[in-house]
């Protein structure tokens, strides 16, 4: 959420930054409703001021049969009804100003390049050297069907379409690149979190996911809470309504949980595999640091994701996200994307943003600089590390094998009891 008072005093810059976004924001009625707001609130005080003044007046009469004690018995209703017109005023201002704020995106840093929609992205050098096959190579649905560790159809009857059932060496790969990637982060410093997967709506809205992403989100109605989309919800908001002391900055957590979305795409996209779906698990980093650091930290926290690739022996290459393509939460954002030779394909295995004090206002987390100072918002971080059943795409299609199976990768076999191909 940004800050009204910095939309107040940089109303310019504000615009200048949702302009750059491509998209329509309610910033022009966001300040009309403020400057009524502050209006109705100076004519408030001063009414109740009088009220006041009016109040010691009549305590001071001691003929209270006088007209002027009648008069001002008057005045004083009056003021009263007056100020009850604008508090109503004030309170339906209030609440349209905050309905308003809360569609507000995050301001975009300067760094973050122009653009109005995913083809003006900046795509940087790939890193790996892409695989040269003798023979051609099989997308993950026709290699995961025919080693039996993805079934599709019993996915298909459990739950309907864009599910899909993991089998044998199947759920184990899913299982060995989880707990790969939990151990990594956590030599990196990150402390493991394991959250619910239900939370309530003012989580979601602490995150920037309500009320935008409403239609996006599965919801349990009779108990009011929503299945998270990420671990970044729940995440951001375990420390919400608190105020961190000097010593807990900065803080890095990990997180794998299921995740669940409702993918509305064009009918026939993406249609085959796993993909896209409605559920999956995902390695989450998330950090709350100091403002001065969060860029630096950014650009650790994509080292980081980088890394993950780079252990994977996978060719991966860096996206910056162009102003139009940016998350509403996200000041800047780095994605990653693994090559899928079998896709023929670049799949995108992560996302790594800085939302500055974006989210830390929405869920009100503060921190004290020093002992005594006076709380400020710290900036949040996220990024996967990395996405699953993406990483899984990736490596099936990039160690299969002419015969048809699949070799894994050097960095899983640790987790795998001694397995070292699967066949």
């Amino acid at each position: 959420m940004l800050s009204i008072q910095t939309i107040r005093d940089h109303p310019d810059l504000v615009a200048d930054a949702m302009a750059r976004r491509h998209t329509a924001t309610p910033l022009p009625e966001i300040i009309a409703l403020d400057e009524v707001r502050r209006r109705v609130l100076q004519d408030s005080e001063a009414l109740k001021a009088r009220r006041n003044q009016v109040s010691r007046d009549l305590g001071r009469f001691k003929d209270k049969a006088s007209a002027e004690f009648a008069l001002l018995r008057a005045e004083m209703r009056e003021v009263g009804d007056r100020v009850d017109v604008l508090e109503r005023e004030l309170n339906a201002t209030e609440t349209r100003l905050n309905e308003l704020l809360l569609q507000l995106p995050n301001l975009v840093h300067e760094s973050v390049p122009e653009g109005a929609g995913e083809e003006d992205n900046v795509h940087l050098p790939h890193e790996g050297t892409l695989r040269s096959f003798d023979f051609e190579p099989q997308p993950h649905w026709d290699l995961g069907e025919r080693l039996g560790i993805i079934d599709f159809q019993r996915g298909v009857k459990l739950s309907g379409s864009r599910f899909y059932v993991l089998k044998g060496l199947g759920a184990r790969l899913q299982r060995a690149l989880i707990a790969w990637m939990l151990d990594f982060h956590i030599t990196r410093g990150y402390v493991e979190i394991y959250p619910p997967a239900l939370v309530k709506g003012e989580i979601m809205q602490g995150a920037g996911q309500l009320p935008k992403f409403f239609d996006n989100l599965y919801r349990d109605a009779e108990e009011d809470l929503f299945l998270i989309p990420t671990a970044e919800v729940p995440v951001t908001n375990l420390y919400r309504d608190e105020i961190l002391p000097p010593e807990a900055m900065p803080i890095y957590h990990v997180s794998c949980t299921p995740c669940f979305r409702r993918e509305k795409v064009s009918a026939g996209r993406d249609v085959r595999g796993i993909k896209r779906v409605h559920q999956f698990d995902k390695v989450e980093m998330y950090k709350f640091v100091v403002p001065e650091t969060s860029y630096d930290e950014l650009e650790r926290m994509l080292d980081d994701a980088e890394t993950l690739c780079r252990q994977l022996e996978i060719p991966h290459r860096v996206l910056r996200l162009c102003t139009g393509d940016l998350g509403f939460s996200a000041a800047k954002t780095y994605d990653i994307e693994l090559w899928a030779p079998g896709s023929n394909e670049w799949l995108e295995v992560s996302s790594v943003s800085n939302c500055t004090d974006f989210q830390a206002r929405r869920a009100n987390i503060r921190y004290r600089p020093e002992p005594g100072a006076r709380p400020q918002f710290p900036h949040t971080l996220n990024g996967s590390g990395l996405a699953l059943p993406r990483t899984m795409i990736a490596v099936l299609e990039n160690y299969q094998q002419a015969d048809g199976s699949v070799t894994l990768p050097e960095v899983l076999r640790p987790y795998f009891g001694g397995v070292t191909e699967i066949r």
